[in-house]
């Protein structure tokens, strides 16, 4: 992966949402963490103070649009264009989880479309490029008139799974939650050489989900679940203990990004499932952490792809 070198032109700056990632992200490309205060007013408003110049730079700022959401996305667009004013060379938003990304279509009559919104938004502010992870539809990068990089987690995940004996076995079946996890799922499932199977499911309501068909062999497998986000956690509980009572013999969950709203946490906890593989595009608050919980960093390939951009080198020869 990369290598520690010195770039006076490279500047890495942080939000609240995320420093501990922003602070390895810059200890292994070598560069100081930039200073800036990121600060609330009584009243609520953000106040960002940028601690030292950026003029002529190339200046990547680490924010993840987690709970709160509108607070850290607020933050983000307030820093963009602090350093738009402060005379930057070029601005990247390096956002590990883009909040918003379900709302990409109307569903219905009157409906918005907000990830076109904060698409909008990032590039009025001042971003001259975004880069993210795993973004919950691909069409969202057409909403950007800035270049725009969906890095990958399913390698990280993947050879997670790998290192644990999953590679080739015969008794491992990749099963997508939903007919929209297919596609994620079947790339994954080619990583690790194994067949896939299909959880036909309906949504009476929003954060709702219903268990309907299984769609393929998981009797006596070691299923591994595969999705972008676990939110409330119910889809995935749900659908292992559907997986459990079509006899497979255990259930596991990988997702790159552990949004876990309300009571996530316990009822993930309290399923059927082995374990739950994350990823820490989102800040994972002690009081969230559980037992069967695995959180794997992608401190070293977003270091790779910021590496890349200031250099610039191909993205996507990462994934090659």
């Amino acid at each position: 992966m990369v290598q520690s070198w010195t770039c006076e032109s490279m500047k890495i700056f942080s939000g609240n949402s995320q420093p501990e990632m922003a602070l390895g992200i810059a200890r292994k490309l070598g560069v100081p963490l930039g200073v800036a205060q990121v600060e609330r007013f009584s009243d609520g408003e953000i106040s960002v103070s940028i601690g030292e110049t950026v003029r002529g730079c190339d200046v990547f700022v680490i924010q993840s649009t987690r709970t709160p959401v509108n607070d850290h996305l607020m933050e983000l667009l307030i820093m963009i264009d602090a350093f738009r004013r402060a005379s930057a060379g070029r601005i990247n938003a390096v956002i590990p989880y883009y909040g918003y990304a379900r709302q990409d279509r109307k569903v219905k009559a009157r409906d918005p479309i907000t990830a076109k919104l904060v698409a909008n938004l990032l590039t009025q502010a001042g971003a001259d490029r975004v880069i993210t992870m795993d973004v919950h539809s691909e069409q969202i990068q057409g909403y950007f008139d800035i270049p725009m990089d969906n890095l990958i987690g399913g390698p990280i995940l993947s050879r997670y799974f790998t290192d644990k004996g999953f590679y080739r076995a015969d008794d491992v079946v990749l099963v997508a939650p939903d007919i929209g996890s297919v596609t994620r799922t079947r790339k994954f499932a080619e990583r690790l050489g194994a067949p896939i199977a299909i959880i036909d499911k309906r949504r009476p309501r929003p954060n709702v989900s219903e268990i309907m068909n299984i769609i393929g062999d998981v009797s006596g497998k070691r299923c591994v679940m595969v999705d972008d986000m676990i939110d409330t956690g119910g889809t995935i509980a749900n659908a292992a203990c559907a997986l459990m009572a079509h006899g497979a013999r255990e259930v596991y969950a990988a997702a790159s990004h552990a949004v876990l709203s309300g009571n996530a946490p316990d009822r993930l906890q309290d399923s059927p499932l082995t374990e739950v593989v994350l990823l820490d595009t989102i800040r994972m608050e002690p009081e969230k952490m559980r037992d069967k919980f695995r959180i794997l960093s992608c401190v070293d390939l977003f270091s790779e792809a910021i590496h890349r951009v200031h250099e610039n080198e191909p993205v996507s020869t990462i994934f090659s």
